[in-house]
């Protein structure tokens, strides 16, 4: 299976032109093979909003123009893709991402963790339980940038099912650990093919560090963009090869599952709810 990720500048609020520039990519990607094509973190609205009432209008609804408009490339071409946007769902917004294949609309999900940074200030914390889905021959589940931080949001998709995990992502300066080092270390952890889609450009003085990359199930990095510009990523995966967790070097000498092998009645903790406080005052 090959699988694509656009590293593409964004327009702040210009739905349709950012619209017509992952459309005119999906078209490219899917003729270069590519089954699967990833977008960036709000790839459809821009990120660095100053309200909520500045990112309102350019919020829509899961289905909703964008989503159809893609679904009929989809549709078109029998490939599916993933992208970012700003969802409206009665009074609130969500940072949100789409699965969209030949049937329209397959999966979406919230952005879980917020950090207090661009729009992240204003939106709501997701609300919905992690999920996975099918796109053709693999299952695919999905985090939004800061999500990556959490080893808890990639393991719980890894119980769940998944076999990618496709993270867009909005990665400015500061995050290039990151880039460079948690991705590999998400999917090697967790036995997992892992791709991190990041955008170009600049946008209200944040300078967006690039640095996509393709990870395989044993984190090694299959490819990663060459700059901080606009660069369109391919890699062949081979969705057997994440249901294999059982890894043996050396038989009945050097065997390791690092599902299997979990305690979880060690990780009381981790599901404890806690009371720090949030920044921004955010509950």
């Amino acid at each position: 299976m090959k699988i694509a990720g656009v590293q593409m500048d964004v327009k702040i609020g210009e739905n349709e032109a950012n619209l017509l520039t992952m459309e005119r990519h999906l078209r490219r990607t899917v003729a270069q093979g590519a089954q699967l094509t990833v977008f960036p973190e709000c790839a459809l609205s821009g990120y660095c909003f100053n309200s909520l009432e500045e990112a309102r209008p350019v919020a829509e609804q899961i289905p909703g123009p964008a989503t159809e408009r893609l679904h009929a490339i989809c549709q078109d071409l029998g490939c599916f893709t993933i992208f970012g946007l700003l969802e409206a769902s009665g009074a609130l917004v969500f940072n949100s991402a789409v699965l969209i294949g030949p049937v329209g609309v397959i999966g979406s999900y919230r952005k879980t963790h917020l950090p207090y940074l661009g729009v992240d200030r204003f939106t709501t914390l997701g609300d919905r339980p992690f999920s996975v889905h099918q796109a053709g021959p693999i299952k695919v589940g999905m985090n939004i940038c800061y999500d990556a931080g959490f080893p808890e949001s990639a393991r719980t998709l890894t119980l769940l099912g998944a076999e990618l995990i496709v993270l867009p992502t909005n990665w400015p300066p500061g995050a290039e650990y990151i880039a460079d080092n948690v991705i590999n270390t998400r999917a090697f952890e967790n036995t997992v093919y892992y791709i991190a889609v990041n955008r170009a450009g600049t946008e209200r003085g944040f300078e967006f560090i690039g640095r996509s990359r393709i990870v395989d199930p044993r984190g090694t990095t299959l490819v990663v963009a060459q700059s901080k510009g606009e660069e369109v990523l391919f890699a062949e995966i081979d969705p057997l090869q994440p249901r294999q967790k059982h890894w043996v070097n050396i038989p009945g000498q050097h065997e390791v599952d690092r599902i299997a092998d979990r305690r979880p009645e060690m990780y009381r903790p981790l599901v404890e709810p806690h009371s720090l406080p949030r920044p921004g005052g955010r509950a």
